[in-house]
């Protein structure tokens, strides 16, 4: 087996402490989860997450940014999935009452949040995570328009993105409030934020189809 370059290594080990840092943050949350702990677990000394992530924030950070990745690119997924706009749309709400209120992911998002309000390099990670996941939930709005949208109107629509702006806003700030209720009691019904989700979808559609 060839040896891998130097840059190989130093991206293995920066893969490798990422997925311990998610596991160990998702398991036991920001403020107990040490980086001598998630060093060990991946294998190295601490002085390796230093080298790739800086210090503990940076980390959380990177494992948050992620957790975003993942959890949008399934929205993703299945927003450009074969059927019709109302297909789609069922199979975002079903993903909605499965996923939204995760206790791990929602408790470390609070967390990371509530950490950050005396440190305003903190708060800019929060609100730098934040507008990515805006900008990604904007795409998502995007892809599932254009699944039955012709292209003259998906053109009009990305004139205009303030619309998908503001209806990104509105399904993040749901999502957001619906998730940390669920995370504390997960017997709460997501059937009104779902069903106000498929109204405000609906609504959008219309105005492109």
């Amino acid at each position: 087996m060839a040896r891998l370059t130097r840059a190989e290594q130093r991206a293995q080990t920066r893969a490798d402490l990422l997925t311990a840092a998610r596991a160990r943050f998702l398991e036991v949350g920001y403020t107990a989860a040490s980086l001598e702990d998630i060093a060990d677990r991946a294998g190295y000394s601490k002085g390796a997450v230093y080298s790739n992530f800086v210090d503990k924030p940076n980390l959380c950070r990177e494992v948050l940014a992620a957790l975003h990745d993942d959890k949008i690119g399934q929205l993703t997924e299945l927003a450009t999935a074969p059927g019709d706009l109302q297909d789609r749309i069922d199979r975002i709400a079903e993903w909605v009452e499965r996923t939204v209120g995760d206790v791990g992911w929602t408790m470390l998002e609070l967390e990371f949040v509530t950490v950050s309000r005396n440190d305003p390099h903190l708060r800019a990670m929060v609100v730098d995570l934040r507008n990515a996941a805006q900008r990604t939930v904007v795409d998502m709005l995007r892809a599932l328009l254009r699944g039955d949208a012709p292209d003259d109107a998906i053109a009009d629509a990305e004139a205009d993105l303030y619309e998908l702006g503001d209806t990104a806003d509105l399904l993040l700030s749901a999502g957001i409030g619906l998730g940390i209720q669920r995370a504390v009691d997960p017997t709460l019904s997501a059937e009104p934020v779902i069903a106000s989700m498929r109204s405000t979808l609906t609504m959008l559609a219309a105005g492109v189809l």
